[in-house]
């Protein structure tokens, strides 16, 4: 027998209306602290990693709290029914496809703890009649927990039909071949290749092509079109990882140079080519783990990231406040200069700090160069000459961080 939903007192519904009006536009270190929580502990750990599946999520919370809100501002005191929105459909869509399951879902549960601490500040706020804020508290405690229990049990729903989706026909097929090969197991290459319609031997190349932008299907197939054209091969292998990000394998050491300007959603993070087997996996974790650093290091404005250019700086990254500490000690005022100085000064070290060859390739005068030169040296905490290889270092970290 189903409980019957409580009648709330005008006093409180009224109370009720004016919080979740304040809740429409959250301060900004409420969503810093809702997303930080959402994506933290060890079950979400494969979703905070993956940079496509971590901002589903982020979009699910908003979509989440906007939902409660408006409709209790309107309806305050009733239960507030789920809606299957887009961001609710791409999120069940892609954890089902990197292999997650129901408890990936955790991610919500620890979003309403941190929903429900805010809301409590907000009811302290509106009134210290401890009748009233009783009610108050009693009753919205249950509209947050039976709206996140509604939403976890659509989205649990919606997992298991991707699931049975997936496990029929022809893509269940080539996603179980990939996993199989990128895991080292002993399958037949005969076998595996029959399966996904691909030759494992010779040249490989690997690339992650995604979008922030939900359910971006015929953007990432044009693009992975355009890799292809790019690279001057008529065969190519794709696997849908989520809605919003597809791995490609093209047999090739070269991909060319891909115009991607009429897909500006789209981003490629490219991993470094192979032969056979061993190199259609190495490339494929190289652009994994390129794109985990397109999305981190705030880079996205760069369509095209491949695995060298970004290598170096996953080495140096990885304990971010000494990264910081570094760049601020080594470039001191050169951090705030104008791009066109800094880039002078990267580009000078990388052709050897030949100032001709130097004005060259930025189609500026030699004198420019060496004035320029000459005022990165009035910023730096040390002339160049003593320390180029830590500025070098230092502005190929900053590059990367802008």
């Amino acid at each position: 027998m189903t409980t019957p939903w409580p009648t709330t007192s005008p006093a409180v519904r009224d109370l009720i209306r004016r919080g979740a009006e304040l809740i429409l536009d959250p301060p900004a270190d409420w969503v810093k602290e809702i997303h930080e929580a959402s994506l933290s502990g060890d079950r979400i750990r494969a979703v905070a990693e993956d940079p496509v599946l971590a901002d589903g999520i982020r979009r699910t919370n908003m979509a989440n709290v906007m939902r409660w809100a408006t409709y209790t501002a309107a309806h305050p005191g009733e239960r507030v029914p789920i809606a299957i929105t887009a961001e609710i459909l791409t999120g069940a869509r892609d954890l089902v496809r990197r292999g997650l399951d129901e408890a990936s879902l955790d991610a919500f549960r620890t979003t309403q703890a941190v929903a429900w601490r805010r809301w409590m500040d907000i009811a302290f706020h509106l009134t210290d009649d401890p009748v009233i804020l009783r009610e108050l508290l009693d009753v919205s405690s249950l509209s947050i927990s039976t709206f996140i229990d509604d939403t976890v049990n659509a989205m649990s729903e919606r997992m298991r039909a991707e699931r049975e989706e997936l496990t029929r026909g022809s893509h269940a097929e080539r996603r179980q071949a990939v996993s199989l090969v990128l895991e080292g197991a002993p399958i037949p290459h005969a076998r595996a290749e029959a399966q996904l319609g691909y030759r494992l031997s010779g040249p490989q190349v690997a690339a992650v092509v995604w979008s922030m932008v939900p359910d971006a299907t015929e953007m990432l197939e044009a693009a992975c079109d355009v890799l292809a054209r790019s690279a001057r091969v008529t065969t190519r292998l794709t696997v849908a990882a989520s809605a919003t990000s597809w791995w490609i394998w093209l047999p090739t050491h070269d991909v060319g140079t891909p115009d991607l300007g009429d897909l500006p959603e789209v981003r490629v993070s490219l991993g470094r080519s192979g032969d056979g087997v061993d190199g259609f996996r190495s490339a494929h974790f190289q652009a994994v783990a390129t794109q985990r650093l397109h999305a981190q290091l705030g880079v996205r404005r760069r369509q095209l990231v491949t695995y060298d250019e970004i290598r170096l700086v996953s080495l140096l990254i990885r304990d971010s406040a000494a990264t910081e500490e570094f760049v601020d000690d080594t470039l001191g005022d050169l951090i705030t200069a104008d791009d066109d100085l800094r880039a002078t000064i990267h580009t000078w070290i990388s052709v050897q700090c030949n100032t001709s060859r130097t004005a060259e390739l930025l189609y500026t005068h030699r004198n420019t160069i060496i004035r320029r030169l000459a005022r990165a040296d009035e910023l730096l905490p040390r002339p160049i000459a003593e320390n180029m290889v830590d500025v070098a270092v230092a502005l190929e970290l900053l590059r990367w961080r802008e």
